[in-house]
């Protein structure tokens, strides 16, 4: 009863006050036909707060959504199945989901009376336009009487995740020269890169076989390695994106550091569609899919990725060096200085294809004259500067699409005008004969 006069709502505590107003003006006036009419409304709430506070419904509630992981600007249905496991039949309930801000308003649904050991279902859909990881629940039932005079309310503590993935956009179907890490007609070989003696190892796990530790490298990085398992015939490709706070400008879904990654899950998609191994380096993950879960493990990382402030591309550098995959290398970065390009130029190693997909993140801005000047020479000093380690080079800029930059991917003469500007910063010499070398 006590935590039925708790759940009285504005109406229940109205009709008290209203005959606690008439209680007094029946005694002031000596009215007993309006004393009566005061102790009908006074007890109208009570009533209502016994009958709420008695009722002790077992209802047990599953949540299914459908699906589970979504891209951004689609929608998933939320199913609610509610079962009422007592003896008794289930009044009017209010159901309440609760929703993050970014999934819309929380859906107020009705659920009509359950009989003993009846379930029912009630459905509604969400949409997120930003990426992320996000809790669905918990369910919140409301019970109430007729009259709405008592409301009380029962928690299922239990909730679900809802992974809206970044746009994934379809890309052209190219030949990537190189991009094999071995030798072979069409498909390549995953270990091995530098023969028998210097395969392509890992860190040592628990539960490794101590036959498999490759002393070379071991001496060499300062921890336990241990050779990979060979798996032939497997092409690989190692994407790398730039997370530094300062490397990128813009803002909610249409910053530049979105156009980044983006593009990554488009890349990682369209290469896993193709048969490639994927692995996805930054600065605090470095994640190699497995077969099952490739595409997946690597979606779920780029839909909670966010900047961060202090970012090294030195560990970035690290992790590459640690573990060499030879294959296809792809970057995608924001801007660089002189000395972070210096930094990627070298994860390029032997027998590997690098792309670098350069975001010039001052075109989200608008600059004056002078400062886009300047922005741009420093994009084509670092440009310039992949070019010298045989990367290919791509830039992007605000307003450019993904599948028309991705066709230069597989161009090996590409970023003519910037390897002009490269022989123009050649110096001349004159040869006695008074020509020019």
């Amino acid at each position: 009863m006590r935590e039925g006069l708790r759940g009285l709502t504005t109406r229940g505590k109205s009709f008290l006050a209203c005959a606690v107003t008439v209680f007094l003006a029946a005694v002031i006036l000596g009215e007993k036909d309006l004393l009566r009419v005061a102790v009908l409304i006074g007890l109208l709430p009570l009533l209502a707060a016994w009958y709420v506070g008695r009722t002790r419904y077992k209802l047990a509630c599953t949540r299914s959504l459908e699906p589970t992981r979504t891209p951004v600007g689609a929608s998933a249905r939320v199913v609610l199945r509610l079962q009422n496991l007592s003896a008794l039949p289930t009044g009017t309930m209010l159901l309440e989901d609760r929703l993050p801000y970014a999934l819309g308003s929380r859906p107020r649904l009705v659920l009509e009376r359950l009989s003993r050991r009846q379930a029912s279902s009630v459905a509604y859909s969400v949409r997120a336009d930003v990426r992320g990881r996000y809790e669905v629940g918990p369910l919140v039932v409301r019970l109430t009487d007729p009259f709405g005079l008592c409301e009380l309310s029962r928690a299922f503590p239990t909730v679900d995740h809802l992974t809206v993935t970044p746009t994934v956009v379809p890309l052209p179907g190219i030949r990537l020269t190189a991009d094999y890490s071995g030798t072979g007609d069409s498909r390549t070989r995953s270990v091995a890169v530098h023969g028998e003696d210097d395969a392509a190892t890992r860190e040592y796990r628990h539960g490794d076989d101590l036959r498999r530790v490759h002393w070379r490298s071991t001496a060499r990085v300062g921890e336990l390695m241990v050779r990979r398992e060979e798996q032939p015939w497997e092409s690989r490709a190692t994407l790398v994106l730039d997370v530094r706070k300062h490397a990128h400008r813009g803002e909610g879904p249409t910053a530049s550091f979105e156009w980044a990654v983006s593009a990554v899950a488009s890349i990682a998609v369209h290469l896993r569609e193709a048969g490639y191994r994927l692995r996805l380096v930054t600065d605090l993950a470095d994640i190699d899919t497995t077969e099952s879960e490739a595409e997946a493990a690597i979606l779920d990382h780029l839909a909670e990725v966010k900047l961060l402030a202090r970012v090294d591309l030195g560990r970035v550098a690290e992790r590459m060096r640690r573990r060499y995959d030879g294959g296809l290398l792809i970057a995608v970065m924001g801007l660089l200085s002189p000395a972070d390009a210096e930094l990627v130029a070298g994860l390029r190693g032997a027998n590997t294809t690098a792309v670098g997909f350069l975001i010039d993140s001052t075109t989200w801005l608008t600059l004056p004259p002078a400062a886009r000047a300047e922005a741009d020479r420093a994009r084509e000093a670092t440009a310039l500067r992949l070019l010298r380690s045989n990367w290919r080079v791509i830039g992007a800029a605000h307003g450019d699409r993904l599948p028309a930059l991705w066709p230069q991917a597989a161009r090996g003469g590409q970023g003519f005008a910037w390897r002009a500007a490269l022989a123009e910063t050649v110096p001349t010499t004159v040869t006695p004969a008074g020509g020019t070398r």
